[in-house]
């Protein structure tokens, strides 16, 4: 027994020595140490660094011991909190009372849905501006090659008196019109000896009929007395008739004399400041604007390019963006449907949004080889 009392005590001393309890002396108030357990895990890390003073550049390599109990207690804390509310991983929150990240609102925490803010869209130079323009107006040219006016005329005289009439109409109400105009005052002459009455009655259909009648024959008078009957075929001189601007001359001049001009339209006016060509209201700086990034011979065959565009597929209000040929090109791309199929159904092959009226689809503005027909008057 005795023996067997000595091993033991053997064996126990030699498991003490395996394992020794690992303690720090401690000081009381008195100044008399005292041997204490030493603390573990975190308790251990803070104790291990003093007091202002940085951890070791060794020890942040290290992964704690309690990093794995720490994932598993936000996990847990996860799971446990209500619905529509989160904790972020290794925080746990007190009993009963969500976690707010600093700068979480609380809509985001309870679930509510945030909004989408889109991000700034990178500053453009000038350079890659007109690169940009001058593609879309090439992507546009291969669209819509049989691009030309879409008022019917003959003459100079005709087409300054159809463009003065298509302010707020469309074209398409105005060749129904001009017809008969032309056909009772075929010159300028005839136009201003005519009485007022009976054209208003012509113009009636067009909207405005007494300030366009009073317009078509203030022009025609002064065309008759100032000009010998003619068109002239400067600027200065068109933009002094009655009821023509830079733009009704622009039509003119560029259609009727081949002379390059920039048509600052409604339709104009809202493509460039999408496309981000310039951000003008004023529908001179526009023109100034746009006509900087293009040749000047390319003026006439943009603004019919952007135009045609305008009306049937880059429209106000519900722009067939799924459908729009320059979309990658396009820095408002979004605003309209982007649906394929759902824009295809928005595309206009309709002459001015007149009911039953419907427009000539693309072919019948080519000739009978296929190559685009010149527009009417031309040559």
């Amino acid at each position: 027994m005795g023996e067997q009392d000595s091993d033991g005590g053997r064996e126990t001393a030699k498991a003490a020595k395996r394992a020794p309890v690992r303690r720090k002396p401690t000081v009381r108030a008195s100044g008399a140490a005292e041997e204490k357990p030493a603390p573990t895990g975190k308790a251990a890390a803070e104790e291990a660094v003093p007091a202002g003073k940085a951890a070791p550049a060794k020890a942040s390599a290290k992964k704690p011991a309690s990093a794995g109990r720490s994932a598993s207690a936000g996990r847990a804390a996860a799971r446990r909190a209500p619905a529509g509310k989160s904790a972020p991983a290794g925080r746990v929150p007190a009993a009963g009372k969500p976690l707010v990240a600093p700068g979480e609102t609380a809509a985001a925490v309870q679930g509510a849905p945030t909004r989408t803010v889109a991000k700034p869209v990178k500053e453009e130079s000038r350079t890659a501006l007109v690169r940009r323009a001058r593609r879309i107006n090439r992507e546009l040219a291969e669209v819509f090659p049989y691009a030309h006016p879409e008022l019917d005329f003959e003459n100079p005289f005709q087409l300054l008196v159809a463009t003065v009439l298509s302010a707020q109409t469309t074209d398409l109400r105005v060749n129904q019109t001009t017809p008969a105009l032309f056909a009772k005052y075929p010159t300028p002459e005839d136009l201003a000896a005519a009485d007022p009455e009976e054209v208003e009655e012509i113009l009636r259909p067009c909207g405005f009929f007494r300030a366009k009648t009073r317009s078509v024959m203030g022009l025609s008078r002064m065309l008759a007395e100032d000009f010998g009957g003619e068109v002239p075929g400067r600027l200065e001189d068109l933009v002094k008739l009655p009821g023509v601007g830079r733009k009704t001359a622009f039509v003119v001049l560029g259609n009727a004399f081949g002379r390059p001009g920039i048509t600052v339209d409604t339709h104009f006016q809202r493509l460039v400041r999408r496309w981000r060509w310039t951000d003008e209201t004023d529908p001179d700086k526009i023109e100034a604007a746009v006509g900087a990034l293009f040749p000047k011979s390319d003026w006439t065959d943009l603004s019919h390019h952007v135009i045609w565009h305008g009306r049937r597929i880059c429209h106000a209000r519900k722009p067939a963006c799924g459908a729009c040929p320059i979309a990658p090109l396009c820095p408002a791309y979004g605003e309209g449907e982007t649906d394929p199929e759902k824009a295809k159904k928005l595309l206009k092959y309709e002459k001015g949004g007149l009911p039953g009226q419907r427009l000539k689809p693309p072919q019948a503005y080519l000739d009978a080889g296929g190559r685009p027909a010149p527009p009417l008057g031309a040559g």
